[in-house]
């Protein structure tokens, strides 16, 4: 890249060494009197003399050619005072008093931390009028990377790594390896140039008037200014690293921008510009005003894979058929809060998909075509009811694990549910039923949610769920439900059954459950002291660890709760409990302590002073137990 010439000029200036090391008898002794001048007079140069330096007439050239009949001791002599009056460090300097250009880029002191940035020009000759050369046509930027730099702080597209370049006889002076970046990507850019982190992790660049050459992180101002690698229009592809600088599409100025992403959230958008960065992974657009995605807007993102266009107005008129195609490589697409009424087209390379409120009007055998890799499907808050689903809406989800179809209008859960399917989320429909068919190929499911229905339990079929190995948390809270369903899956865990009508818990419910309940919420039901009988808990003994009663119409404390050995949370406020007999939370007969660590019975109308003495003489804490407020007492007693 440097002609040898220079090359000699560059380790005798910047080396540190003589020109004539190594040259004749008596080069030590005229290279020591070198260096101890230059330690005496010479400072180090500073960047903004090594700038002026490159910019300066390249004297050394021409003197080495007028010295190269002279002897050796003779040329070093001579040497040392006209290369210090040329680099201008010493008093005299052809360029001590030399102010550099109000049009040479000035570059701040370099951060901690940051690489270093030099301009560094090959040495040609000067002009006849004696000014300054003219910049040769690629001029070098070089980013000095530290000992503990990894990389400089903006990536430069048009740059080459030069870990090992060297002037002969001597190494450049620099503290690492080297970037060497053409002179259209970096001219303008300087090396400090601060950025703003937000708490989130974006990053947003200021004070460069023009990006480094391929840096991912685009324009915030909306002014269009223009990077290499980046085109407006229809491109396809990165641009070519031999042409001159693209026009950079405007974005609003409150983008967020990081190095693979981009964040435009809430900033009034009604259009996406085409933006071209191979190296976009992210692109959050969610909360604008984006009506119209045509076909070619995403053409320049080929590598994105998390794609956020929630809160929008796009509808399947706004919305091209074609305009996720050429994405092959996205995993996440929201969508969410549109006013689509059909499913788009999608990459088959998704992985998540949030459809949720949203105007669908239904799900067609080809609505998810090709999904085979979609893990996660949501599509709560639509329009979707029995009549509108096809039977064949999944079979092509062999994937998916996790399924929301919430505040719709279903009245039976949807057949055809894929086997892989690990989570069931159908709170806010109207169900009313679940036959024994419906769930018999899920055999994978670990959650059902049935939350907020209509469903009783004469409509549950015997064997709707109890053959569903997998199946460990069950919703029917805020549902119609008069007592404790029976044949309950057998490996339960969690059992939440708080604001339904539940007045009874039948003997012998949890007895076939293996290992057996540790979760059973029944808060906010129907519940009376007769409801729950000594056996109501049985196969409970060991598992269960928490118990919510609360908000029932208990006029005493349940039976049955002695023989829950394993019970660490038992919630018994907000009742109608006027008495807390001995024995009846713990078992003074038994010689170990209780596992309760919370046992709540505030809001009742428990006389305290009749507490028996032994009646919590089980309980570890005494903060464990919880007597006040109760029903008109007031706080303060």
């Amino acid at each position: 890249m440097l002609g040898e010439v220079g090359s000699k000029a560059w380790g005798g200036v910047f080396g540190g060494g003589s020109l004539g090391e190594g040259q004749g008898g008596g080069g030590s002794e005229h290279g020591s009197q070198g260096q101890e001048l230059r330690e005496r007079d010479c400072p180090v140069p500073s960047e903004v003399s090594l700038r002026a330096r490159a910019t300066a007439p390249t004297a050394p050239l021409f003197i080495l050619s007028a010295l190269r009949g002279l002897s050796t001791g003779a040329m070093k002599t001579m040497l040392f005072p006209v290369l210090a009056l040329w680099v201008g460090c010493c008093p005299g300097g052809a360029l001590a008093k030399k102010r550099p250009s109000p049009r040479e880029p000035m570059a701040p002191p370099t951060p901690t931390g940051l690489p270093t940035l030099q301009l560094l020009l090959p040495v040609v000759p000067g002009r006849p009028d004696g000014r300054a050369p003219s910049p040769p046509s690629a001029p070098i930027w070089a980013f000095t990377l530290g000992a503990q730099e990894k990389r400089p702080s903006v990536r430069v597209s048009q740059c080459k790594l030069l870990a090992n370049l060297r002037a002969p006889g001597k190494a450049l002076p620099l503290s690492g390896p080297l970037l060497l970046c053409d002179w259209a990507g970096a001219a303008s850019c300087s090396p400090g140039a601060s950025h703003h982190r937000d708490p989130k992790g974006w990053r947003q660049k200021k004070d460069c008037n023009r990006d480094c050459g391929g840096s991912s992180i685009p324009d915030t101002t909306g002014r269009g200014r223009r990077r290499p690698g980046s085109r407006r229009g229809h491109g396809h592809g990165p641009a070519d690293p031999g042409t001159t600088e693209q026009a950079m599409p405007s974005l609003p100025a409150s983008c967020l921008l990081a190095q693979a992403a981009i964040a435009c959230g809430n900033a009034k958008m009604k259009h996406i510009p085409a933006l071209t960065d191979p190296g976009l992974t992210t692109l959050y657009l969610a909360e604008n005003e984006i009506a119209k995605i045509p076909a070619h807007t995403f053409l320049g993102l080929p590598n994105l894979e998390w794609l956020d266009l929630s809160k929008n107005k796009l509808d399947a008129r706004g919305l091209h058929p074609s305009a996720f195609k050429n994405l092959t490589r996205l995993k996440r697409l929201n969508l969410d809060g549109n006013r689509l009424s059909t499913v788009p087209a999608l990459p088959a390379s998704l992985q998540e998909l949030k459809l949720n409120d949203n105007h669908l009007q239904g799900l067609q055998h080809s609505s998810f075509h090709g999904l085979s890799q979609l893990l996660t499907l949501e599509v709560e808050g639509n329009q979707l009811h029995d009549g509108n689903i096809s039977p064949l809406a999944f079979r092509s989800l062999g994937s998916l694990l996790y399924l929301r179809l919430d505040r719709n209008r279903l009245r039976t859960i949807p057949p055809g549910l894929p086997a892989s399917l690990q989570e069931l989320h159908l709170g806010a429909n109207v169900i009313e039923e679940v036959t024994e068919r419906t769930l018999n190929r899920s055999c994978s499911l670990s959650v059902l949610v049935l939350s907020n229905n209509r469903l009783q339990e004469d409509r549950l079929a015997p064997r709707a769920w109890i053959d569903l190995p997998k199946l460990e948390t069950l919703d029917l809270s805020h549902n119609r439900l008069v007592h404790v369903p029976s044949f309950l899956p057998r490996g339960l865990r969690r059992l939440l059954l708080h604001h339904n009508h539940i007045e009874r818990i039948p003997g012998y419910v949890f007895a076939h459950m293996k290992p057996g309940l540790e979760f059973l919420h029944l808060s906010y039901n129907s519940l009376r002291a007769d409801g729950i009988h000594d056996v109501s808990f049985w196969g409970l003994r060991t598992s269960l660890a928490e118990l919510l009663l609360d908000h029932n119409q208990l006029q005493a404390i349940p039976r049955g709760l002695l023989s829950l050995k394993g019970l660490q949370v038992l919630r018994l406020s907000h009742n109608k409990i006027r008495h807390v007999p001995l024995n009846s939370i713990c078992d003074t007969r038994a010689a170990q302590d209780s596992n309760l660590i919370a046992t709540h019975l505030e809001n009742n109308f428990i006389d305290r002073r009749r507490i028996p003495p032994t009646a919590f003489s089980c309980i570890r804490a005494y903060h464990s137990v919880v007597l006040q407020p109760q029903q008109g007492e007031g706080e303060s007693s």
